[in-house]
């Protein structure tokens, strides 16, 4: 593509790395109909971007963004939908893309989306981003279908993820942005005083040996916790940390649970505007 000054994810899952080179580290990832500034080209096929959603930055495959006018990124930003189904088939002129939970289809109209001179139709689940209502409920409802979906550094999608993107995919489900690190996602909220007092949809943080905080889940009802570990998964949580319970150890070690909903609402209030499927 020509060098532009946006774009927009038009594949399922695209890596973005550390450097112009694909043995580099995987940062992060964009889904489908994600948006990001081009900062920078490195030759043809390499362009350095900077993700709408959470500014993280890193390296792209040139082929691997597609790029759009400004007027474009603009109005995408806040006019989409999130699919909620884990895979789902966009169908194209001619061609299908399998759409993650957690993408973005630009200016869907319920049915249809359009990516460029492409119409798709998307008849799968979705919520719009003018329907979206934070609470607590809904946040654990979402988080449960990422169970069993394994660990991968970087990752944010349903074949893959790591405990700060599922952290942030989650949250973005009930309309709160936040960053991409555990160091950058403690920062935000208010914090817990004892792990007594935590509510369901708190995040708690975890200290690794030395001391730094590298791993964070969201808190469940009854002392439990679901997180990216292996694979995302509900532990028992104490005081002290994670504890698996087939295993009979902690995995982690507690340090700080934040509260990023200052009022947890009703199941009721929760699911207002929420598709019938997941009130159940």
């Amino acid at each position: 593509m020509n060098f532009m000054q946006y774009g927009i994810c038009p594949y399922s899952v695209v890596p973005l790395r550390s450097a112009p080179a694909h043995s580099s580290e995987m940062l992060s990832q964009l889904l489908f109909g994600e948006l990001a500034e081009i900062l920078e080209t490195r030759g043809k096929q390499w362009l350095r971007i900077r993700m709408f959603t959470d500014g993280c930055e890193g390296w792209v495959e040139t082929s691997q963004l597609q790029g759009i006018l400004p007027e474009d990124f603009a109005r995408y930003s806040f006019n989409f939908a999130y699919s909620l189904e884990l895979v789902y088939a966009a169908m194209g002129p001619d061609q299908f893309i399998p759409i993650t939970i957690g993408a973005r289809l630009p200016n869907f109209d319920g049915l249809h989306f359009r990516l460029g001179r492409d119409l798709f139709t998307f008849s799968g689940q979705t919520l719009s981003a003018g329907d979206i209502r934070p609470g607590a409920d809904f946040l654990v409802k979402m988080a449960k279908r990422y169970l069993n979906t394994p660990f991968l550094w970087g990752g944010r999608s349903p074949f893959g993820i790591d405990s700060t993107g599922f952290v942030q995919m989650i949250y973005g489900f009930i309309g709160i942005s936040l960053p991409r690190t555990a160091l950058a996602q403690i920062e935000q909220g208010s914090s817990v005083d004892f792990p007594e007092q935590a509510l369901p949809g708190d995040i708690a943080f975890f200290e690794n040996k030395a001391g730094k905080i590298t791993h964070a889940g969201i808190i469940l009802p009854d002392n439990r916790i679901i997180h990216a570990y292996g694979c995302v998964r509900t532990d028992l949580l104490d005081h002290y940390g994670i504890y698996d319970e087939s295993r009979k150890v902690y995995t982690r070690r507690l340090r700080l649970i934040k509260r990023l909903l200052p009022q947890m609402p009703t199941t009721e209030q929760a699911a207002s505007g929420v598709p019938a499927l997941l009130q159940s």
